[in-house]
């Protein structure tokens, strides 16, 4: 495999001079200065799970935590249906995170899980922060901007949506997590 697939974000970032934001990083380093006993969960899709990638990014800022890591892949179908607060998504997330038992803080390390905030907080119970990637990056991309002199206020521009999904899709799901304000969404390779 070619070195710009095993490492998208420095490829990218090599390629391109507007700034490139993970969404690995902003959430480990909330993570990192959040815990208080050292134990940390990480839960996401197979891919990001198996990748390791939140693991590594929290080992390399604080190398003594522990990190708890579990897919929990019915999680984005239910964000997508919109069974977020129902007996289905409290089962899931029952079952889940059963083994998180100990952790004082939860990455919720996909952009749908924070959909199922309420069910995963009830299971987790109020003892356990969860710590939103997406919000975090949100954050990250504010501060950049910020920085570069880039940010523009509030309600001005449009919104452009790249995706790697259909973008009929994106619109009819992104509706649930966005609540409107879906200007365009175009579909884009990455390479």
């Amino acid at each position: 495999m070619e070195p710009s697939r095993l490492r998208p974000l420095p490829a990218l970032r090599e390629k391109h001079s507007l700034p490139i934001i993970g969404v690995i990083e902003p959430g480990a380093r909330k993570a990192v200065v959040t815990t208080k006993t050292g134990k940390i969960g990480v839960i996401g899709t197979e891919g990001t799970i198996k990748s390791g990638a939140y693991e590594k990014a929290i080992k390399a800022l604080a190398s003594e935590i522990e990190v708890i890591s579990k897919p929990c892949p019915l999680f984005v179908p239910l964000a997508e249906e919109g069974w977020t607060d129902n007996d289905v998504a409290h089962a899931a997330a029952s079952r889940y995170l059963a083994d998180m038992k100990g952790v004082d803080t939860l990455v919720l390390g996909c952009t749908h899980y924070p959909l199922l905030k309420g069910a995963i907080a009830s299971v987790m119970g109020k003892n356990v922060r969860l710590i939103d990637s997406g919000e975090e990056t949100a954050l990250e991309v504010r501060r950049v901007l910020s920085k570069e002199g880039l940010l523009k206020e509030e309600g001005s521009g449009k919104r452009t949506f790249y995706v790697t999904d259909t973008p009929e899709r994106f619109v009819s799901v992104g509706l649930r997590f966005l609540g409107g304000g879906l200007d365009q969404a175009e579909r884009v390779e990455i390479p």
